[in-house]
């Protein structure tokens, strides 16, 4: 590797050390010529299968679009960034072991929703709402009601009720 400061050809590894869920390294170099020292890091490069849109075009994956979705379904909720990530690394995965070369959106968009479902189903909701394209209030709660009578008992319990305040609004 080349020395950022006099561009020598010529480094040496002093450090390495794993990062994350050691998925990267982080090594320390020094360069041979100038004795400067800096940091590099080495990720595995995975390649993710091409995004059939929906109108026909392809595109290449875009990690930073699948985050968009995730955080703007999230938003002022109250979930974990290290959740969200975890979810983010798995919709990614799932899209890697398809192996496809080429995915379309609507997968993607099935792959988020199932995620965001375990995370919190007010984001699933959210997120639903746009995907899916609901024309009415009738809509919203027909998918509300799917939701709470097809989630397991163990997620139910971590979930806030999403009806619970129209409920408590209504008159015994």
């Amino acid at each position: 590797m080349h020395c950022p400061f006099c561009t020598h050809v010529d480094t040496r590894v002093i450090d390495s050390r794993l990062l994350g869920e050691g998925d990267q390294i982080r090594r320390r170099r020094e360069c041979v010529s100038c004795k400067a020292r800096f940091t590099t890091y080495e990720t595995a490069e995975l390649s993710l299968p091409r995004i059939i849109k929906s109108d026909g075009r392809r595109e290449t994956f875009n990690e930073d679009k699948l985050r968009s979705g995730f955080l703007k379904a999230l938003e002022k909720r109250p979930v974990a960034m290290e959740r969200v990530e975890s979810a983010i690394n798995d919709v990614k995965r799932q899209i890697r072991e398809s192996g496809e070369r080429e995915i379309d959106s609507v997968r993607i968009g099935e792959l988020v929703m199932d995620a965001l479902r375990n995370l919190d189903q007010v984001a699933y909701v959210r997120f639903a709402s746009v995907y899916r394209s609901f024309e009415d209030v009738k809509a919203f709660l027909e998918e509300i009601e799917r939701l709470e009578n097809e989630l397991p008992p163990d997620l139910r319990e971590q979930q806030l009720d999403l009806l619970q305040a129209e409920k408590a609004k209504k008159p015994s």
